[in-house]
């Protein structure tokens, strides 16, 4: 058997063709297990999830899919409208009483204010102007004549006391009422030392008067006049802030009304019904704020303009043209009083101060009067100024003839033209002018108080009246909206 054959397995595992041994099946490939997941290292920062939306994106979002159907839409113009009427009429609440505030303050604050302000100038320069007179009649001194410097020292003492009570404290109004009230018991200390000198005959009384005066004219007047100047300035803005145009409260009601004809317009288009009663609701009611607001601001402005006009502008003439008068008395007064110890240089020529002050204060006067009389809109306004006018030019007649008296050595007989002893004295034409004055003052002041008053009650009630009826036009616009959301239900 030498020769024998070994035979060996095929290699494959795949059958022969033609055997009868069936063949494997491949196995397919299998997915690889997940890898484990690798721990994160403290440099690894996690990958940040989408940012949160606000509350204000998601509303937006509602609103702008509410939009896209028509009871959405509905709704927004619904709260659109209501919100811009509403809007208006608390603008226009707002601002009239704003106006209405402003026009009360200038009917019963601040032109009273400035009004006793103005009094107060006047009764410390008239007490001076009584002291004078007084000193001036020495022993003969009437008690008419203590009993106006006493009247005038009270007067003034009241009203400081009142504007003391009505000024903001801190201000400077307050400041000077205080100063005021320091300097006052001062100047009567002065004058009355001056009364006792000159009633013995001693030529030291001149002195204490001189020092009366000189408190009177350098340190309280100045002071009296600055508070009656910021007074018109309060007053001033107290105007204009009554006859501000509510331009915010109209461009409101303007804006309302177009949008409530929008969206008539569009109710109109589609569901061809040519009214919606609560649109037309709102549109009426908001028709007659912005009317109201309109022609209630318009008659107010008005009335303002006239106190102001008529009232207010002659008030301050007559009160400077009082106030010339008072001044330029106690300058007459003094001339005799000091005997030209007080110089002044006209021309290079030393001069008698207080006589240069007399005539420049009547000058003022006679220009005062003048203007008085030409702002004067009825003949009850204009008569006592023409009097006074007349008194005034008497009065410079008069006092001419005693100046030329003292000039020429005759002291007495000047001295009893002056104070009311002698025949035609200028003090009865300075007491006209001044009697003159005070009516033309308070008819001028009645003139103001009838136009400010038909200001202020044309603003009356407007305030709350707008406030409701916004309140009714936007329950109109909301009620009508409603309507046509109900035919989508």
């Amino acid at each position: 058997m030498g020769g024998s054959t070994v035979t060996t397995p095929p290699k494959s595992s795949t059958a022969p063709p033609g055997s009868g041994v069936p063949t494997i099946p491949a196995v397919p490939p299998q997915p690889g297990r997940p890898a484990s997941p690798t721990p994160a290292g403290p440099d690894v920062v996690p990958e940040p999830g989408p940012p949160r939306r606000t509350a204000f994106a998601e509303g937006v979002d509602q609103l702008r899919a509410a939009a896209t159907t028509e009871p959405g839409r509905l709704r927004v113009i619904g709260a659109l409208l209501a919100l811009l009427v509403v809007g208006f009429g608390a603008v226009a609440a707002w601002q009239m009483t704003d106006r209405a505030s402003a026009a009360e303050d200038v009917l019963t604050s601040s032109q009273p204010l400035s009004s006793d302000a103005a009094d107060i100038y006047a009764s410390l320069a008239d007490a001076n102007t009584a002291a004078a007179s007084g000193y001036l009649a020495g022993p003969q001194e009437k008690p008419a004549m203590r009993e106006r410097y006493q009247t005038d020292i009270d007067n003034a003492a009241d009203k400081l006391v009142t504007a003391a009570a009505n000024s903001r404290a801190g201000s400077e109004s307050a400041k000077t009422i205080a100063e005021l009230n320091k300097l006052l018991p001062t100047y009567k200390g002065l004058v009355e030392t001056a009364r006792a000198n000159n009633r013995q005959g001693f030529p030291v009384g001149g002195a204490y008067l001189r020092a009366a005066n000189e408190t009177m004219q350098q340190q309280m007047l100045p002071k009296a006049e600055a508070l009656y100047q910021r007074e018109n300035q309060r007053l001033n803005s107290d105007y204009a802030d009554a006859k501000a145009f509510p331009w915010a409260a109209v461009g409101l009601g303007v804006a309302a009304l177009a949008a409530l004809a929008w969206a008539q317009r569009r109710t109109f288009l589609r569901t061809n019904r040519v009214l919606n009663h609560g649109l037309v609701t709102a549109s009426a009611a908001s028709v007659v704020v912005l009317l109201w607001v309109v022609v209630g601001h318009t008659v107010a402005r008005a009335g303002l303009n006239d106190s102001y006009d008529h009232g207010v502008r002659s008030l301050n003439v007559l009160h400077d043209a009082r106030i010339a008068s008072l001044t330029a008395r106690s300058d007459e007064n003094l001339s005799l009083i000091r005997r030209g110890a007080d110089t002044t240089p006209v021309d290079g020529k030393p001069t008698d101060a207080y006589a240069v002050g007399y005539d420049t204060r009547i000058a003022e006067l006679a220009a005062k009067l003048t203007r008085a009389r030409s702002l004067a809109d009825d003949s009850a306004g204009r008569q006592p100024v023409k009097d006074a006018d007349g008194f005034m030019r008497a009065w410079k007649d008069r006092h001419g003839v005693a100046q030329h008296m003292n000039d020429t050595g005759d002291y007495q007989q000047a001295r009893d033209k002056v104070i009311g002893v002698g025949k035609d004295p200028t003090s009865v034409c300075f007491d006209n002018v001044d009697a003159a004055l005070k009516k033309a003052l308070v008819h001028e002041q009645s003139e103001f108080q009838q136009a400010a008053s038909g200001g202020r009650d044309a603003l009356d009630g407007l305030p709350y009246g707008a406030a409701v009826l916004a309140v009714l036009a936007a329950a109109g616009a909301v009620l009508g909206i409603g309507r046509r959301l109900s035919e989508y239900r």
